[in-house]
């Protein structure tokens, strides 16, 4: 390609606190922490950014975060690793987003999010993501839906690509999935929420889901890689084989390197194989934004070999 493929993220931006634990807590139990807390930069939107960028990509982060230390740091982190912060908004005297994340030995996670300032973001973000131009447009759940459904109009009106990351489920889903973004990105749990039913029939779901949307849908399937229906029909995309140690970035992982590989001219199943491969990655490190791979890193832990230069 004659330039960096280009991609915008308009989404949250969080201070991880992560918590190794013996298992994940069930209702109303206190589960005593293996090790120390481990603070990390994260949240949904930044760490699809820092995916993207890692893996080759020329990226734009829109969103807001509060005037505190926790937001100077976040945004710090993300101009040392090369993405544009212009469109990222302080909002005066509200807190930055901050997420308690709890992980058990095999890896598996549980994870609540105070929003703060990412429930701040409106029409300005809006116009901050359409500021510059760009290949692929991704958005995640972690913000207000009117601001994911502002975005997909005006990604549909100027034909951008729009990757929907629905993760979590909003409650005006449905109102979103009628904006008909090119892509839905979304796991096993989420699908079935979604379409209504109970996980476990993955393959029908997203077929029904992109019938919905008339576009293309992803449902990720963790270490059994992923599934992916659209006009062209339903393909399996099969995972990669590593030794999971934390996939609390996994999943944006995922996200990120999906958008990569669409805004570089990739085919749709060759794009969801890397994302799959990128995902793996991820998962064989612990932290969120720390585990984010790179190529060689994909390589490494997969055999995959990542289709771009590193960013």
């Amino acid at each position: 390609m004659a330039q960096r493929p280009r991609v915008t993220v308009l989404g949250s931006l969080n201070t991880d606190i992560s918590l190794p634990v013996p298992h994940l807590p069930g209702p109303g139990e206190t589960v005593l922490a293996a090790a120390a807390a481990i603070f990390g930069a994260g949240g949904k939107g930044a760490n699809q950014a820092v995916a993207a960028v890692r893996l080759g990509a020329a990226v734009r982060m829109v969103g807001c975060c509060g005037d505190d230390e926790f937001g100077a740091r976040l945004r710090d982190g993300l101009t040392a690793e090369g993405i544009g912060v212009a469109g990222l908004r302080v909002v005066p005297g509200v807190a930055s987003g901050l997420a308690l994340i709890t992980v058990d030995p095999a890896g598996e996670n549980s994870i609540a999010v105070a929003a703060g300032a990412n429930g701040h973001a409106g029409d300005a973000e809006v116009a901050a993501a359409f500021a510059e131009p760009c290949d692929v447009l991704v958005l995640s759940a972690e913000i207000p839906a009117p601001v994911l459904g502002a975005a997909l109009r005006r990604a549909r009106a100027g034909g951008v690509c729009a990757v929907l990351n629905l993760a979590p489920v909003p409650e005006d889903a449905a109102g979103l999935l009628a904006e008909r973004p090119d892509w839905l990105v979304v796991n096993e749990q989420e699908a079935a929420a979604l379409a209504g039913e109970s996980p476990g029939g993955a393959h029908a779901t997203a077929a029904r889901l992109a019938a919905r949307i008339g576009g293309h849908v992803v449902v990720t399937l963790g270490a059994e890689g992923a599934v992916l229906a659209g006009p062209s029909g339903t393909a399996a995309l099969p995972g990669f084989r590593v030794s999971a140690v934390d996939t609390v970035g996994a999943g944006d992982a995922f996200v990120g390197a999906l958008a990569v590989a669409l805004a570089s001219g990739l085919g749709q199943a060759g794009a969801v194989a890397a994302a799959c491969a990128a995902g793996a990655a991820a998962a064989t490190r612990r932290g969120a934004q720390a585990a984010l791979p790179r190529p060689a890193d994909v390589l490494a832990a997969t055999g995959f070999c990542w289709p771009l230069p590193a960013g």
